[in-house]
């Protein structure tokens, strides 16, 4: 049975554009509350330092975001979807999450990938460098990542990253150690990182391309010696009810091709009731075991609540 969590608005899609800061956090606040009392799996946030496109509307730091949800929420699991790699150095992130899986009584779910938004590497000073690049500095990373949450002290020189007599204390509560979700469809790199290193995936496609795409993950799974079940496999989608299917299509935003492959009005859970019933039972078949849903209004607990009603 797949899981459902949410996708949290945080200001990058341009979401928070004039609104007081504060009350959206306490918005923001309000919609994860109530995902924690109605029975989502978790609640996730980007990690992004521009708006989409950049803008002067609000936009929240991810992990100062997390940390404050981790405070307001009793039982649901949250973290990023996904942290930056190139946006923090990976021995300081294993710190952070460290820290806030104590503050959270152990309910992180540590996302990363290997960035991708330009202008915030260009805004804040961060070499944007070759995708190729970036997804060799995201392999190396987590190795790293995982070491400091494992071992008493952490020697490590690779081609990227440097530690030489690391301490990391706490390591946070959940064991052997935070569970480590990648994001991203690669074929060549990305999921051979998700087989040697991570316990989740994330990806954002339509449950035909994911069918494939976990076929990829299952071979570097054998290929590494890896069960192939041990890996939680995620995929975030959008949520839109309509009267009809046509009137639902009509309200997907434009630039939703930004993070959605394709043509996502045929895929995503937009429609009807019984249309989305059909897409949730695809994303199943392909093999998801828990859908990250972003909602059309995404700052509006009662959408959280009917979808609730509807669909648990």
């Amino acid at each position: 049975m797949t899981s459902f969590s949410v996708f949290l608005p945080s200001g990058f899609a341009g979401e928070l554009a004039g609104l007081d800061p504060v009350d959206a956090f306490r918005r923001i606040t309000a919609v994860a509350q109530a995902a924690d009392e109605l029975g989502f799996h978790a609640v996730y946030v980007p990690d992004h330092l521009h708006p989409i496109p950049p803008s002067q509307a609000p936009l929240f730091e991810a992990w100062t975001m997390i940390t404050a949800l981790a405070a307001a929420t009793d039982r649901i699991r949250l973290g990023p979807l996904v942290t930056s790699n190139s946006y923090r150095n990976p021995a300081l992130q294993a710190k952070i999450a460290s820290t806030i899986d104590i503050v959270s009584n152990g309910r992180v779910i540590f996302g990363i990938g290997a960035g991708w938004y330009e202008p915030d590497y260009l805004g804040y000073g961060y070499e944007f460098g070759s995708a190729g690049d970036r997804l060799r500095r995201l392999d190396e990373a987590v190795q790293l990542i995982r070491r400091f949450w494992t071992e008493e002290s952490v020697d490590f020189e690779g081609r990227y990253y440097r530690a030489s007599g690391g301490l990391n204390q706490p390591k946070g509560i959940q064991q052997p150690h935070i569970p480590v979700l990648v994001a991203g469809a690669g074929e060549q790199k990305t999921l051979r990182t998700v087989a040697r290193w991570a316990d989740a995936s994330n990806i954002i496609d339509s449950p035909k391309v994911l069918r494939h795409k976990y076929d990829v993950l299952r071979k570097h799974c054998a290929d590494v010696g890896r069960p192939y079940d041990d890996i939680r496999r995620t995929a975030t989608t959008s949520y839109i009810l309509g009267a009809s299917d046509a009137e639902a299509r009509a309200r997907v935003p434009a630039g939703a091709e930004f993070a959605f492959p394709g043509d996502l009005a045929s895929y995503g859970l937009i429609g009807t009731e019984s249309t989305i019933r059909e897409r949730i039972a695809a994303y199943e078949d392909a093999g998801v075991h828990e859908l990250v849903v972003g909602f059309e209004h995404g700052l509006e607990v009662d959408e959280l609540r009917r979808f609730a009603d509807l669909f648990f």
